[in-house]
């Protein structure tokens, strides 16, 4: 990831506090911890939360893209992949065990500050978590070879062409660049050069170990299921031998504040123009930039926001607008961002975006306008805290404000900062940071740029030479005696706990809504939802995008409110509020916090029963909406996933739609009030509906304030039949279909065909032959496409849940040179397995068994689980035991029963669709000999 695209900033970024208008303030939802640090200079911070049975383990070293030099751009991310590899004591895939334990939630990143590797496991399995990350720590050197280094670079290097394959993918590079002088730590990528990645020798590997993977150059977090003294043995057990590392300087911070405007054109293979604009801002921790978030919030954060209300309903001269604040240890990212809708001078829209913001620096925000962008901030680390673990959960918090910090609990004075900030102070850091200094990148459609002549920066004497020597390691520090004997391998983990999944309460409203609660009062935050049967199959007979579309405008105005009215409502409630559809069904939620329930539920009910659907914003909306499409079109997977449905299905067939749910750009552009009209009669009505509600309520506070805002909700009119989802069948052979995309650097390789229902008997038993087949990290696909040959970045299958005949999919974006070799791979690997000539074996089915059975206890953390699984339960007619029967079910399947629904598969019936650039890819694949070979274009019509 680069300084600009790397990941939101974890919860930290949410971590700002309201000052007064909300009761459950941030300050009153904290996340506690304890510290202690081993004598190696390891520092560990602790925090418990018993509400799942599993601990999240979180490492993070501080080093990044910043602390590379001439010659070695890529290099911290690039091991951050080696570091996947094995160890000494553990030769093998990393991920294997931690699949065995049912961990949940692994990863690990990189961005310009720091790297990080991090996984939720069954409490049961700390020992196993502690082990690994100690064994990669203190013994990893003598493990990596020369070939390790070859498949993690050409895998690094297939990420990099992935990024850069995307619309605006090579935007981020150029901003890098501009953005900052040359030679600062954030004016390269993170994902670095392709020469310099190239030119990386095992050397070079060992050096960047010895100098930046020491214990005391790290913070390890354990959050969950755990308490500090057991913390305190068992990581001084597996880390207190590891000796220190040297001690090296990190950069100085530098935001390095530009004072001139300056601006560039570039072009891509995009649908419509955007504007990025850019300042260079103070560093995390920075009280300003905890301001500035707020002042973005205001211009372009949310949609109540100026620009929102200006360009995208006022004007309408733009699809959509952004302003947001990225952080970074050195310096930070205020970035304004606007798609130019179709038609529009791009200079106009860049008017508008200035002439907002001079007004803004100028007047300031409102105090109402502030104390929404507070409930904003103060709401999301409500909602945050609620995960332990993973992108963004309450480890990430800690960890990040202890790497950056030295005090794991700076998040507390960043609230403090946002509820103390008042309108003198927000107004005073906007103009002292963004009154000058901007850089402007302007993306128009064209041919997409050819690939980079990525030379090496080694001799770019701009950039920051690096040293020779390693400095040794730092004598302050110290080690302990451990009794582990590593030549034994991990440990064993014997016991797994069993799942917390919360019990379903059932009651009925006067009206005959059916109601289903899951308590859980870890955090004041409720989640609702009202379900209904009738999704994207809810079409046929109406406009493709019908369901898509009407759901998507429930919460353009509703009741009194018109759509900004009802934004700015929402938001100040500190309330999330949407409405989406699926193959098979449509729904309304509301995340509120706990408060605030009763006003919530009352926009709530106001966008399923009183949508205004005005024509004025119908009109706004579409023209988005078709802008939309238009984008999908010139995404590679999103190419993909609109094209192979109607090829599986059919055309007139429910789900013969693109998977994206946007419908085409006619139907969309012919729907009138009427339409959405009538499908909010015949779908979202209350003899439909099921209301779903998870979180800090019971059935004495929750059902009066359903009966409140719902007992009222009438029938209108006759029942509609709910269609059968009628059976396909399978093509007589194999069918190959291309998608041209001139100049594209990868190519996307699709196959599909279709299975049984998600309500079929062989559901279970095939989701375990799927997972053997591309369903994990280790499974066939992967190990092949990107560990064995590097052609790709990943490599994965999965089939979509449907009532009728779902679609199964594999997929796999690889280096376009390659394209023919790696569909070859892909099918070889399907069909022996498929037919039986390579079965899935004993082992493979106990490990993807394992992994699903294990993981249930991290799998069912958050609210958002817990609903997507009731939500599972109403649409697919399961039990309400069926979550916490699963792990029986799962274990009582046999060996069999997986190995005959792998035959489900039938390799002489795929359909292909591939997209990338015909002059590279058309001759070697029509070579194969598949099949029939047809060019489509994106809309699907036959080209040749």
């Amino acid at each position: 990831m680069t300084h600009f695209l790397r990941r939101t900033r974890t919860a930290a970024l949410l971590a700002l506090a309201l000052a007064a208008p909300l009761a459950v303030r941030a300050a009153d939802v904290d996340i506690p911890y304890e510290t202690f640090t081993l004598p190696n200079g390891l520092r560990v911070v602790v925090h418990t939360d018993r509400k799942a049975p599993i601990v999240a383990v979180n490492v993070w070293y501080h080093v990044g893209a910043k602390n590379e030099y001439a010659g070695k751009t890529g290099f911290a991310h690039l091991f951050e992949h080696l570091m996947f590899q094995g160890t000494e004591n553990y030769q093998g895939e990393y991920f294997a065990p931690f699949e065995q334990v049912g961990a949940t939630n692994m990863n690990g990143t990189t961005n310009s500050d720091r790297t990080n590797y991090f996984e939720n496991v069954p409490t049961t399995a700390l020992d196993l978590a502690l082990w690994m990350e100690s064994d990669r720590m203190g013994h990893f050197i003598e493990s990596i070879d020369q070939a390790d280094l070859d498949e993690q670079r050409g895998v690094v290097q297939n990420e990099k062409r992935q990024g850069e394959n995307q619309p605006y993918g090579r935007v981020w590079e150029r901003l890098a660049e501009s953005s900052y002088p040359a030679g600062h730590p954030y004016s390269w990528t993170t994902i670095g050069s392709m020469a310099d990645l190239d030119a990386a020798s095992l050397g070079d590997v060992k050096n960047w170990f010895r100098a930046w993977y020491g214990p005391n150059n790290a913070v390890l977090v354990l959050a969950g299921d755990i308490d500090v003294e057991t913390a305190r043995k068992k990581v001084a057990r597996y880390f207190g031998d590891i000796p220190a590392g040297p001690t090296l300087a990190q950069p100085e911070v530098d935001p390095a504040p530009r004072t001139g405007s300056t601006r560039e054109t570039m072009t891509d293979r995009v649908a419509q123009a955007r504007i990025y604009r850019v300042w260079n801002v103070p560093e995390f921790g920075d009280g300003d930039f905890d301001r500035l978030r707020l002042f973005a919030n205001v211009l372009g954060g949310s949609k109540a926001s100026r620009l929102d209300g200006r360009l995208v309903h006022d004007e309408r001269i733009a699809d959509s607008v952004s302003a947001m604040a990225y952080d970074g240890e050195l310096g930070s990212t205020f970035m304004m961002t606007a798609d130019v809708k179709d038609g529009v001078d791009p200079a106009v829209v860049e008017k508008a975006l200035d002439e907002e913001l001079q007004r803004l620096l100028r007047e300031g925000p409102t105090q109402a306008e502030l104390d929404r962008a507070k409930a904003i901030f103060q709401s999301g680390f409500v909602h945050g805290v609620e995960r332990i673990g993973g992108f963004g959960g309450k480890a990430d918090v800690l960890a990040e404000c202890a790497v950056f910090t030295g005090d794991p609990g700076c998040f507390r004075t960043r609230q403090q900062t946002i509820a103390e900030a008042d309108l003198a102070a927000v107004g005073a850091s906007a103009r002292r940071w963004l009154g000058q200094g901007d850089h402007t990148l302007v993306v128009v459609p064209g041919a997409q740029p050819p690939a980079p002549v990525d030379g090496s920066t080694a001799d770019d004497p701009a950039m920051p030479q690096g040293v020779e020597v390693i400095p040794q390691p730092d004598v302050r520090f110290t080690t302990l005696e451990s009794d582990v004997d590593r030549s034994k391998g991990p440990p064993l983990t014997a016991e797994f706990p069993d799942l917390k999944f919360p019990e379903l309460q059932r009651t009925t409203l006067s009206n005959g809504i059916p109601v289903i609660l899951a308590e859980r009062h870890e955090v004041p935050v409720v989640r609702v939802s009202v379900e209904f049967p009738g999704g994207y199959a809810a079409d046929v007979g109406r406009a493709t995008g019908t369901a898509s579309f009407t759901m998507g405008m429930l919460e353009e105005g509703a009741g009194e409110l018109d759509a900004l009215a009802f934004a700015s409502r929402t938001e100040e409630l500190g309330a999330s509020i949407g409405a989406g559809a699926a193959l098979d069904g449509s729904s309304a939620y509301l995340s509120a916090l706990t408060d605030r329930l009763d006003p919530s539920l009352a926009l709530l009910a106001d966008v399923v029963q009183r949508p205004r659907f005005e024509a004025d914003d119908i009109a706004r909306v579409k023209a988005t909406w078709i802008a939309g499409i238009a984008q999908e079109k010139t995404r590679p997977n999103s190419i993909a996933m609109r094209l192979l449905p109607p090829l599986l299905y059919g055309q007139g067939h429910p789900y013969a739609i693109p998977f994206t749910g946007s419908g085409d750009a006619a139907s969309i552009g012919s729907l009138e009030r009427e339409d959405l009209v009538d499908f909010q009669r015949d779908v979202l009505r209350p003899d439909n509906a099921t209301v779903v509600v998870a979180g800090d309520t019971t059935l004495e506070r929750i059902v009066p304030l359903l009966e409140k805002h719902f007992a009222d909700w009438t029938v209108p009119g006759e029942k509609q039949v709910v269609r059968e989802i009628p059976k396909v069948g399978q093509p007589a052979s194999q069918r190959v279909f291309l998608v041209d995309q001139p100049g594209a650097i990868q190519a996307t390789i699709m196959a599909g065909e279709l299975v049984p229902s998600t309500m079929d008997d062989s559901d279970l038993p095939f989701s375990i032959a799927n997972g053997v087949l591309g369903g994990e990290f280790s499974s066939r696909l992967n190990m092949n496409l990107r560990e064995d040959k590097s052609w790709a970045y990943g490599a994965y299958s999965f089939a979509s849940s449907a009532r009728g005949q779902r679609p199964w999919i594999a997929f796999a974006p690889v280096q376009i040179d390659k394209t023919a070799e790696a569909l070859a791979e892909m099918r070889r690997e399907v069909a022996a397995y498929a037919t039986g000539q390579a079965p899935a074996t004993e082992a493979e089915i106990a490990k993807i068994r394992a992994t699903n059975v294990r993981g249930l206890p991290g799998s069912y953390e958050t609210l958002d689980a817990v609903m997507s699984a009731i939500g599972g339960i109403v649409r697919f007619e399961r039990p309400d035991d069926y979550v916490v029967t699963l792990k029986d079910r799962i274990e009582e399947l046999s060996d069999a029963e997986v190995r005959e629904t792998a035959g489900l598969i039938d390799p002489a019936a795929l359909t292909w669709v591939v997209v990338g650039d015909l002059e590279t890819i058309e001759a070697p694949v029509r070579a194969l000999g598949l099949g029939e070979v047809v060019v489509l274009d994106a809309d699907g019509n036959r080209v040749r």
